[in-house]
């Protein structure tokens, strides 16, 4: 039987995400996923007039491939993939990935050499298409948030479902006061870092670039960036695993890195991969507020009730800072009191305590504003 939820979340996708307009083409990825959700998409394509081309792989035939591609074959891939992506309007990718740790055993070398390759086709779709990201619910993710498989798909469609207008709407307030902003300082267990959002834009995420969303964005001027920061969510970034990261900055520069799990010459590789990695390009506030625990899973962690995170690697375009990498690393701090709580400043004056919100004008993105 049909699952009412997957026709909605893919109408939501195509209707409001990525509002697809008549005769457009937009390009449907998705890896590790039922056929129901791949049809749901075109269906809904073809009732919005576009053009949909649909590109089904499996994780561990993509490894293999990875794995035994030569240098020569990477590029070919790369320069059809961008030939491709120069001839959507928009982009929608959905990953079930059946294990998290697919890729882990890859030559750090040739994850390297396939992540600087495909850079152009990335910051293509990023900038110039309208595009929206997100997984699929299947029983590994449930194991990573410790839910039986049916609780697990319960919580998915309840966040990635979200009333995202009236989110949209809370956000507002939160935009207009990161605009007007200069100083931010971050005050945790172990964390104390200082920087400046002057004169670059913040953006709103409310159900448009991923599923799901509820996030506010900017980016720190380059070089302001001083102090530690102490991430207490463990993270899965090119298949390898990191827990308590510990990154210590100097005038925008991460200087030293260590984490309490994970390998460190992986580490240092991930922030050797180009000048841009060692220097961060996204700060974002975190406010679903269905999502509530790290579950191993970017997409999900850093749209964490209560959350920041601070993004070693490649500034967006519509918050630009300068800074050019081929990663872009979402490293999330929970702060709420279960987690060791901790503090927002905005030009010296609190304005989120222990995961809530303290303004009376941003109150209205605290959890029981936003949820139902």
């Amino acid at each position: 039987m049909k699952d009412i939820r997957v026709t909605q979340l893919a109408e939501n996708l195509i209707n409001n995400a990525i509002a697809l307009k008549a005769g457009e083409n937009i390009l449907i990825e998705t890896t590790d996923t039922p056929d129901e959700i791949s049809t749901e998409l075109v269906k809904a394509v073809v009732k919005a007039g576009g053009n949909a081309f649909v590109r089904n792989s499996n994780s561990r035939v993509r490894r293999e491939w990875i794995k035994s591609a030569t240098k020569q074959a990477l590029e070919l891939r790369a320069k059809l993939d961008l030939d491709e992506m120069k001839q959507m309007q928009a982009y929608i990718a959905i990953r079930g990935a059946d294990n998290a740790m697919e890729n882990c055993d890859i030559d750090d070398e040739k994850m390297f050499l396939f992540r600087t390759l495909n850079e152009d086709v990335l910051n293509y779709r990023v900038n110039e298409t309208r595009w929206c990201v997100l997984r699929w619910p299947n029983p590994s993710m449930a194991q990573g948030a410790k839910m039986s498989t049916e609780a697990f798909e319960d919580f998915y469609f309840k966040a990635c479902l979200a009333d995202y207008p009236k989110m949209n709407k809370a956000a507002s307030h939160l935009v207009d006061l990161m605009n007007r902003t200069d100083k931010v300082r971050l005050v945790a267990a172990d964390t104390d870092l200082t920087f400046s959002i002057k004169g670059i834009p913040a953006v709103p995420c409310c159900g448009n670039m991923n599923i799901p969303d509820g996030e506010v964005y900017t980016a720190p001027v380059r070089n302001s960036v001083n102090g530690v920061i102490h991430y207490n969510t463990p993270t899965l970034y090119e298949g390898k695993f990191f827990s308590n990261l510990r990154l210590t900055f100097k005038d925008g520069k991460i200087v030293d890195a260590s984490c309490e799990t994970g390998d460190p010459k992986a580490l240092e590789a991930l922030f050797n991969t180009d000048e841009g990695a060692r220097y961060v390009g996204e700060f974002a506030i975190g406010f679903n507020p269905y999502v509530d625990a790290p579950m191993c899973d970017i997409l999900f962690d850093e749209k964490i009730k209560g959350s920041i995170h601070f993004t070693p690697g490649r500034c967006y375009e519509d918050a630009p800072n300068g800074n050019a990498s081929a990663i872009h690393w979402d490293l999330v701090l929970i702060m709420r009191p279960e987690y060791g709580g901790g503090e927002i400043w905005f030009d010296d004056k609190l304005i989120r305590k222990d995961g809530l919100f303290v303004v009376d004008e941003l109150k209205c993105l605290n959890p029981d504003q936003l949820g139902r």
